[in-house]
């Protein structure tokens, strides 16, 4: 089987908006849960920066992810949403949930952040797996 390089780039721009739509709608609770006072979320609200540089990480990093699931998929032999769906989900239980898990665990960070943000790379990957298993 080989990859749709579209269907990667399509996954990948997918996965980046959804992330943007997320932690849009989420940030106030995610910054609560990084540990930043009301002060510092009030200081980087008014300063309305974007940040340009971990938004081109995350792009690039879904685009490896895209690329990686979309490998998988084709040696596993088969693109459905459905297969898609369930690559993508147990990529996400097996190493993207066991990592965050671990790290926040060492920095000992809230509960509320690993929950958070582990969410959001689960949404990624089933997007990433509804996409590349639609268009193969």
């Amino acid at each position: 089987m080989t990859i749709n390089y579209w269907g990667v780039l399509a996954a990948t721009i997918a996965a980046w908006f959804f992330g943007a739509a997320y932690y849009g709608a989420l940030g106030e609770k995610w910054m609560v849960a990084l540990g930043r006072s009301q002060q510092q979320i009030e200081a980087r609200r008014a300063k309305k920066a974007v940040p340009v540089v971990p938004m081109i990480v995350s792009f690039v990093a879904e685009l490896v992810m895209a690329f990686t699931l979309a490998g998988l998929m084709a040696h596993m032999g088969g693109f459905s949403v459905r297969a898609g769906l369930i690559a993508g989900a147990i990529c996400w239980f097996g190493f993207i949930l066991t990592t965050v898990a671990t790290n926040n665990g060492y920095q000992q960070a809230k509960p509320s952040l690993t929950l958070i943000d582990s969410a959001h790379w689960l949404g990624v990957m089933l997007i990433q797996g509804a996409v590349l298993g639609a268009l193969g």
